[in-house]
């Protein structure tokens, strides 16, 4: 059993949910993470860079160890692989509930900043992942 925190496309009811998340997901809350969040309006997804700023997203409990492979794939990230070559990296981070309180220990992908003002990174200033 593994945990991630979502924001953007696997969040429930977005376009990657239903592959990557439905029927997997044994439990999801509604969270909050330290971070920041940019749109990219011509690839239509989001991405998380570390902040002091929090973001919502979503708590995701998956019951299938194997199935953060596939997560990772999506997110174009390996492990052995330099974080500039990676189009994400992932890494364990504390989730929160709405009123800051710790409830979890989990994953999450974010992209290095400079990734971000490659690819024209747009800043969500409300923390959530779709304008």
């Amino acid at each position: 059993m593994f945990k991630v925190f979502v924001y953007g496309t696997l969040k429930p009811n977005q376009a990657n949910y239903s592959y990557y998340c439905q029927g997997k997901v044994i439990e999801e809350i509604q969270a909050f993470a330290f971070g920041q969040l940019y749109y990219f309006p011509t690839l239509g997804y989001p991405a998380l860079v570390e902040s002091e700023d929090l973001v919502e997203g979503y708590l995701l409990t998956f019951v299938d160890d194997n199935w953060l492979a596939k997560l990772d794939d999506l997110e174009d990230y390996q492990e052995e692989r330099d974080d500039k070559f990676n189009g994400y990296h992932r890494r364990l981070i504390t989730v929160y509930n709405d009123s800051e309180m710790p409830i979890s220990q989990a994953w999450a992908y974010f992209m290095t900043f400079e990734r971000v003002k490659s690819l024209n990174g747009v800043l969500m200033p409300s923390g959530c992942g779709y304008p």
